[in-house]
């Protein structure tokens, strides 16, 4: 039989290693590690995305109403960035949540010339903030992308010359270590052309015990929210989790500044989980590691902006000064 080959095309990658096969693979490598650990992705399945937008409105919960005070009344020194040219609002995110609907509309308001492209992967945000879009926005051109960030955003760059405004809201960049924000910056920065603006949240350094608060709330969501995880992998790779032997813990480290949750097995344990194929033994007391969320500084803010090839424009805060929405320039020959 004469020998021959075939040339891999992205249908065939997506035959062969799926969604499925990276979940497996990831929680295979993460409860293989000491300490123990899930990517922190993982916890925004559908019923997890919901839990979240619950968290966001629990009084303790401090972030998602210092971002909405900012973009509610101080919309006009974002505006006064994009106000002269034509230009693209790009979320990095499917949000349309009501810190997006505050920016549109205030866009809207002072009859700015742009576009709304929202980037995210999954095609299910992408069909609801469509439908709410034509529901709420019908006159604004919108034109989302399923995709990875970055894929969307060179895709996006290579067919429209308008100037972009990137917006990555909330504290999504806390979720990185500084190493992995570094990264992702630099990948933000490559992606955009020389001038572009980059609008990002961080969350600042503030009274622990307010940080503790706002990640163990009395209500018990946080802990529901983390927990979930657990019911992911039993639906989506037949684990055998029971949830009850597993309790959310939230700290503070001081020394790294990030808040870190953490699942706690209150028992010595075996969990099977069948697609991996394979069991997972587990300490009383032994840890799984589920997210940072890593809190700032306006020095930490300005080194990493220098280090990542942006510039400042001007820093947002909040009354309270908790919590900084910053604008960027893209720096490039």
């Amino acid at each position: 039989m004469p020998a021959n080959y075939k040339i891999l095309q992205e249908k065939d990658y997506a035959e062969s290693f799926g969604p499925t096969h990276a979940f497996a693979l990831d929680i295979l490598v993460g409860l293989s590690d000491k300490p123990k650990r899930i990517p922190s992705k993982y916890l925004y399945d559908d019923n997890g995305s919901k839990l979240f937008s619950e968290i966001t409105f629990v009084p303790e919960y401090y972030l998602t109403d210092c971002e909405i005070d900012i973009l509610s009344n101080q919309a006009d020194k974002i505006i006064d960035t994009v106000k002269d040219e034509p230009f693209n609002l790009i979320e990095l995110g499917a949000g349309f949540g009501r810190k997006t609907k505050i920016l549109l509309e205030k866009f809207s308001e002072a009859n700015l010339d742009f576009q709304y492209v929202p980037i995210d992967i999954s095609e299910s945000a992408m069909i609801g903030l469509r439908d709410s879009m034509n529901e709420s926005f019908p006159d604004i051109e919108v034109n989302g992308l399923v995709s990875d960030y970055f894929v969307g955003m060179k895709w996006f760059n290579e067919r429209f010359t308008e100037r972009n405004l990137v917006t990555f809201l909330g504290s999504s960049i806390g979720n990185f270590t500084y190493a992995g924000a570094r990264f992702f910056l630099r990948n933000v920065w490559t992606c955009l052309n020389r001038d572009d603006l980059f609008l990002i949240g961080f969350d600042l350094k503030k009274d622990i015990e307010l940080l503790l608060s706002a990640y163990n709330d009395p209500k018990g969501i946080t802990s529901r929210f983390n927990l979930n995880v657990l019911d992911r992998i039993n639906k989506e790779l037949g684990g055998q989790f029971d949830k009850s032997r597993f309790r959310h813990f939230g700290t503070y480290d001081v020394f790294s500044g990030a808040m870190e949750s953490y699942l706690v097995s209150l028992e010595s344990q075996e969990v099977p989980i069948n697609q991996i194929g394979r069991s997972f033994h587990f300490d009383e007391w032994e840890p799984i590691h589920t997210e940072y969320s890593y809190k700032y500084l306006l020095s930490d803010i300005r080194e990493l902006a220098s280090d990542t090839g942006f510039s400042e424009v001007t820093n947002l805060f909040d009354s309270k000064k908790y919590f900084c929405d910053a604008i960027w320039r893209v720096n490039k020959s």
